[in-house]
């Protein structure tokens, strides 16, 4: 017997016939809801730069500029990885068949660059680095290699290089503002790591050689490619939620790694590293393998929570929301749990306002506690939580669903939207980080259920730019407005102040 044979015959029995039978249709018309919720987000708001433009043209010729840990991740977005890592990659698919790493690697899109140029000061992340741009067939140890890149000593050297006409930059944030002026100057296209500077007066120079030189400018927000912005940005321009008046973006991590008390290389000294390149613009201090590897617990060296982890959620947000800077800041927090010696603070409270939108942006930071949280943006017709995956749920207060939720065909607990891209897994995530960032939508966007690595589509989408003359996603503008709010949380927390920023003259206040 089928549902419809059964529901006519429990019909006939007055009263569970008549309560079944209510339900079905309540049943039936709480999908029709949520059916048409689903519509009114189209399936149309996928990631442009997956399948808009195609890697053809002249073969483009990159240098890196810092190739450590975030650089060796930007090389592999762009199709260079050293051959060690394939063979790693190899057997741990054999051991794992859940691990498809190297299968995903291969699947990348062909970007038609050459590494052409590699500039590091430690010893081993440079020949790691050449390893890599010579490994142009995606093979290990015993494939074939093509050409070694050339090696260079400083940037000013490699900038100096005609040969090369873009380079990417995975150096400390000291020196983001200071090698991308000097690349613009030198006619070299840029994509540089987030944040864009290190100090605000280098924000607006940033800005001045980027127009004035006619490159293409990418700032290194991999979670633009995510797919789940695209969505929740449709929904609230479709007015899913109302009017937004409260976002709440959040960082929670508690491991040494996400709190940047990073491995120390056994083959690090002073002879392998070149540490008077390291301190650059920085203040003078004597040798230090902890400050050298763990170089973010440092205002010296860092831009600290503000500048490195709320970068990421403002850029969320500025994609989603178009927030541009915000009117003030204040900020408070302070080194509650790692005493070792690092001034930037381990804990951090900001609140961003923005009076002309009716709304405020509140960061929240710990390195010492797991307590999941994440991003909510809040509205009066209710609220979403935006990561990897995208969920919107109405509010039990809203006058829009008011009465859906009295009829019973809204339940507050549950969503009315969600979109859930991939697997309900997430392949050869394995250390806490790993798994903060993959939660995050930072590591992996879905399209058509193929598993995309989010660097890798940002990394397109700049050089698409390059060969189209377009602007890339997250291009010097954005990276301005990026920039000066995340100062302002810097400023309000150093000084112990409430910050403005003057819109008229252009300037934090």
């Amino acid at each position: 017997m089928n549902r419809r044979d059964l529901l006519k015959s429990l019909a006939t029995v007055p009263v569970l016939g008549a309560v079944l039978y209510g339900w079905h249709k309540k049943k039936q018309a709480v999908e029709l809801m949520k059916k048409a919720m689903h519509s009114e987000i189209s399936l149309s708001a996928y990631n442009p730069v997956i399948e808009k433009e195609v890697a053809t043209g002249k073969k483009l010729r990159i240098g890196i500029i810092g190739a450590g840990s975030r650089g060796s991740a930007l090389l592999k977005g762009a199709g260079f990885v050293p051959p060690e890592t394939i063979d790693s990659w190899k057997e741990d698919a054999v051991k794992d068949k859940n691990n498809t790493r190297y299968e995903e690697y291969l699947e990348q899109e062909d970007l038609n660059v050459e590494l052409v140029a590699v500039c590091d000061i430690f010893e081993s992340y440079a020949e790691r680095a050449m390893k890599a741009g010579a490994n142009i067939f995606r093979e290990g140890s015993n494939g074939k290699m093509g050409n070694t890149p050339k090696r260079y000593r400083t940037y000013q050297e490699l900038l100096a290089d005609d040969n090369i006409d873009a380079v990417i930059i995975g150096t400390p944030d000291h020196w983001h503002g200071t090698i991308t002026i000097a690349a613009a100057k030198a006619g070299k296209h840029v994509y540089c790591e987030k944040p864009m500077t290190w100090t605000v007066p280098e924000t607006y120079e940033v800005v001045k050689a980027v127009q004035e030189n006619n490159v293409v400018f990418q700032l290194g927000h991999q979670n633009r490619q995510n797919e789940s912005y695209f969505k929740a940005k449709e929904a609230i321009e479709k007015g899913i939620i109302g009017k937004v008046n409260l976002i709440e973006v959040t960082t929670n991590r508690n491991s040494p790694g996400g709190a940047w008390v990073y491995d120390i290389h056994p083959d690090a000294n002073e002879q392998t590293i070149d540490w008077e390149q390291f301190i650059g613009p920085a203040p003078k201090h004597e040798f230090s393998l902890e400050r050298f590897f763990r170089w973010r617990c440092w205002w010296d060296y860092s831009t600290g929570l503000s500048g490195d982890l709320f970068t990421h959620d403002y850029d969320a947000m500025n994609q989603i929301l178009g927030l541009g800077i915000p009117n003030s800041a204040v900020s408070s927090g302070g080194v509650y749990h790692y005493k070792d010696g690092r001034t930037v603070p381990d804990v951090l409270q900001s609140v961003f306002e923005y009076p002309e939108k009716d709304l405020s942006l509140v960061y929240s930071a710990s390195l010492a506690s797991n307590k999941h949280r994440g991003r909510t943006i809040m509205a009066h017709d209710g609220y979403m939580d935006v990561g990897g995956e995208l969920k919107v749920f109405a509010d039990k207060g809203s006058t829009k669903y008011k009465q859906q939720i009295e009829d019973g065909l809204i339940n507050p607990e549950i969503p009315i939207y969600s979109y859930v891209p991939g697997q309900e897994h997430v392949d050869a995530i394995t250390s806490p980080t790993e798994k903060y960032f993959a939660q995050r939508g930072l590591l992996y966007s879905y399209h058509k259920g193929k598993r995309l690595s989010t660097t890798h589509l940002h990394i397109k989408d700049w050089i698409d730019a390059i060969r189209t003359g377009r602007k890339a996603t997250c291009n010097e503008n954005r990276g301005f407005e990026e920039a000066i709010t995340a100062h302002m949380g810097t400023i309000a927390y150093r000084e112990q102040r409430k910050v403005f920023w003057d819109a008229d003259k252009q300037k934090i206040v």
